[in-house]
């Protein structure tokens, strides 16, 4: 069995031109070539939206919940360094199968959820070297969805937290989720992913928590902006780590939600709209939602098994109003 090694997809490298239908396209992966050191997302939880932070639903956690039981060298008081950080060793491929078509006024998702990438052996086999840090027991699971969102998204006159569990899809067909972990830390620094960043939560549901190494970041030139790499739930696009100008976004460049508005390539037009990017630094993908979020099926809810600690049940109309104020 094939292991990709993580570190590789975190050297420093040119751009790499892919040609697809006679056009090329420039591709960019893994971390920044400047700082393997990435700061630590810890304690950046909000009860509003706030930069930097995730504007979570969930304003309690359990110390105690599942997750990694250990740290290595790849953590730090204040940073950790995803080169030194172990994986979950394994090269499994699944049947993914995914649509998104544009119906009337509304872009329909219908997914069962398994990754068109490559993922880890899951759960982590007591002869992995990632399970002297992480036990997930969790299996790999199929879920058949079909969810809604706008397919003309527009801001809000408010935004919205971000739930525990999905909150955006990839066109790889692969769960997004915030940025923490069950007891509210930085999921990317502590927990242990395969190669490709991703892993299972308790239910099965394979995700990401940050960019993935095995996801091309394409864009049409070195200067050019990064491709449609996925979907909020509030119906706008997350891009890759590139804006206008092939400049790398930081979270110095976007607002509170981890996005901005720009000119980007949507549904196959040049458009100026509201749009995330994925960053390298915390929160890494959205930070909260600037549209109202589709409701998700209940398959998918956080409910499953019982609401977490700290977590209400989602209302009617989605995982829409922010926690009440202290």
């Amino acid at each position: 069995m094939h292991t990709t090694s993580r570190s590789s997809f975190f050297q420093k490298s040119r751009p790499l031109a892919v040609v697809l239908g006679g056009v090329a396209l420039f591709s960019s992966a893994g971390a920044s070539a400047e700082a393997h050191e990435l700061p630590l997302g810890d304690g950046k939880i909000s009860n509003r939206p706030k930069s930097g932070y995730v504007f979570s639903c969930q304003q309690r956690f359990n110390p105690n919940a599942g997750g990694a039981h250990a740290s290595g060298s790849w953590l730090g008081r204040s940073t950790y360094d995803p080169d030194l950080k172990p994986t979950v060793s394994g090269s499994v491929s699944w049947p993914a199968e995914l649509r998104i078509s544009l119906e009337g006024q509304n872009r329909v998702v219908r997914s069962n959820t398994l990754p068109k990438t490559l993922t880890g052996r899951f759960p982590i086999r007591p002869q992995d070297k990632a399970f002297a840090y992480d036990r997930n027991p969790a299996r790999i699971v199929e879920t058949d969805i079909v969810y809604s969102m706008p397919a003309s998204p527009s801001v809000a006159g408010r935004s919205y937290c971000v739930p525990m569990g999905m909150i955006g899809i990839t066109v790889t067909n692969t769960a997004i989720f915030n940025a923490l972990d069950g007891r509210g830390e930085d999921a990317p620094a502590h927990e242990i992913q395969d190669a490709c960043s991703g892993h299972p939560e308790r239910n099965g549901l394979y995700h990401f928590h940050n960019m993935s190494p095995c996801i091309r970041d394409t864009r049409s030139g070195p200067a050019g902006h990064s491709n449609l790499i996925g979907y909020a739930l509030d119906g706008f696009g997350i891009y890759g780590k590139y804006g206008e100008g092939g400049k790398r976004m930081t979270n110095a460049d976007l607002d509170e939600c981890h996005g901005h508005t720009g000119t980007v390539t949507w549904d196959s037009e040049e458009r100026e709209i509201y749009h995330y990017h994925m960053t390298d630094e915390y929160p890494y993908t959205v930070g909260c939602f600037r549209g109202a979020p589709a409701t998700l099926p209940a398959s998918l809810s956080p409910g499953r098994g019982g609401p977490r600690a700290g977590m209400r049940r989602p209302p009617p109309g989605g995982f829409g109003r922010p926690p009440r104020q202290p």
